[in-house]
């Protein structure tokens, strides 16, 4: 991380730790999940310029503390990460308590292919909601065949990150080496000891407006300005990412039983694909049929099988049962397929840039409507259609999601995150069939319903971003 963001990370932390404020204390005095606090106090990101103030308020010091007479709160990103950084494969239901841990367990356990088994202690938040969202059984997985034990320490003195776990190797009872890993969000890890690498920013415009002025004068289509900017090997990546999506939808339409967690909740997509009503209309065998496409991603995630965070693993069911359900229906190429997942990862990669696409930052809107909004501009892209309307699908999607609250009951990511993966995959496709026909008549841009989008997510109540404190979460079944 820059120098910048490690003094603003620093300042935040000590300032807390000096009036003796708990981060889901501070969290609630600006409206934000105790999650958002962690990722600014770990240098993940940074205050917005309304917390600032409100922070300079709380603790009673100028904004010249935090930035100096010359530093100022940058208005605009530099620039944009890979594609590689939104799509990631793992195992859900959670990229932080999944797809995290399971990163740094594969690490692990290839560095110690001589050891007999394996121990991990989970720490913070790790501890307090790893059985919940499968940390534990994801673990045990990527170790086997070989054994590991796990243990939750709640009372583990101070740590750097409330996602904090440390694994150890064993060979003949004896441990031969241990390590502390971070799982700092998104997927990503670090290992204690070794420096965070700083993510190259590698697209240099990073606002729709910017990307269609250069695309029209270039004469190229999204895709394209996708592929121009990422790497000699993208395409192969981006090969692995549709077979992954189709991966889970084959396997989740096979599944069966009930989801794990204490729900009850009945796997549906394999009898949501199989049944069929004796007068069912084609737009009837449409929405049940993508439905279930969307239904077997999402109970994969639940189950803490593989998915591909699309931009999440809480909606990583929408873009893959609209384009699964394209390519059956209009025998699309992979290649066309693949073409359109990349127009989808560059509004994902957008919004991750301009506003979130964390539920615990700014509620569900920034899940399943990010989420929408990838499907309808990759859609769009299939069929063809100008910038001007792939930007209309994509805002649309955006527009009606707005103030989507995050609140799972008991914290699974099950009720009703499946059943809105659905919603918003139908939603995906009605999008783009209006803004075929009415994309001359819009009044609203991308990039604004984005900045939207990111206001009222901090303008809500963290009571309803992933903290279980209030909503749907409150209902005991």
């Amino acid at each position: 991380m820059g120098d910048n963001m490690k003094d603003f990370s620093q300042k935040i932390y000590n300032l807390r730790k000096k009036h003796k404020i708990s981060q889901s204390d501070l969290g609630k005095m600006l409206g934000i999940s105790n999650r958002a606090v962690s990722k600014w106090e770990t240098g993940i990101s940074v205050p917005s310029t309304q917390n600032f103030v409100r922070l300079s308020e709380i603790f009673g010091v100028s904004m010249s503390y935090f930035f100096g007479e010359e530093t100022k709160i940058a208005e605009t990103p530099r620039g944009m990460e890979s594609l590689t950084e939104l799509y990631k494969v793992g195992r859900g239901p959670s990229s932080s308590h999944t797809i995290g841990p399971e990163r740094a367990c594969i690490i692990f356990k290839d560095k110690h292919k001589n050891a007999d088994e394996f121990s991990v202690t989970l720490y913070g938040s790790l501890a307090k909601t790893g059985k919940g969202h499968g940390t534990a059984s994801v673990i045990k997985k990527t170790f086997a065949p070989k054994p590991c034990t796990i243990e939750y320490n709640h009372n583990g003195g101070k740590i750097k990150h409330p996602n904090t776990m440390d694994i150890k190797a064993l060979k003949d009872g004896k441990i031969i080496d241990s390590s502390r890993i971070y799982s700092v969000g998104g997927g990503s890890i670090q290992f204690e000891g070794e420096k965070l690498v700083e993510k190259k920013e590698i697209y240099k415009e990073t606002s729709f407006r910017e990307i269609a002025d250069y695309c029209r004068q270039k004469k190229k289509r999204l895709w394209q300005y996708v592929e121009e900017n990422e790497n000699k090997d993208f395409y192969k990546f981006m090969e692995n990412i549709w077979q992954e999506m189709k991966n889970s939808i084959e396997n989740g339409l096979e599944d069966e039983g009930v989801l794990p967690g204490g729900l009850g909740v009945q796997k549906k997509a394999k009898y949501l694909y199989n049944v069929q009503h004796i007068d069912e209309s084609a737009q009837t065998k449409e929405n049940r049929v993508v439905c279930a496409y969307a239904f077997a991603v999402s109970e994969q995630n639940a189950s803490g099988e593989k998915i591909v965070t699309a931009p999440t693993c809480g909606a990583s069911g929408v873009l893959p049962a609209v384009m699964y359900y394209y390519q059956k229906k209009n025998e699309y190429t992979d290649k066309e397929i693949i073409h359109a997942l990349e127009t989808a990862g560059l509004i994902g990669n957008l919004i991750k840039t301009n506003a979130s696409i964390s539920g615990a930052e700014c509620g569900c809107q920034v899940e399943i409507g990010s989420a929408c909004a990838m499907a309808s501009a990759a859609l769009a892209e299939l069929f063809d259609l100008t910038i001007d309307k792939i930007e209309y699908a994509a805002e649309m999607a955006i527009e009606h999601h707005l103030g989507l609250t995050c609140d799972p009951i008991g914290g699974y990511v099950q009720i009703p995150c499946i059943e809105r993966n659905a919603v918003a995959a139908m939603r995906a496709i009605n999008g783009v069939n209006l803004a075929s026909f009415l994309s001359d008549t819009r009044k609203i841009s991308f990039d604004k319903v984005v900045k939207v989008m990111k206001e009222t997510g901090h303008d809500m109540s963290c009571r309803y971003k992933e903290t279980s404190e209030a909503g749907l979460a409150k209902i005991e079944l």
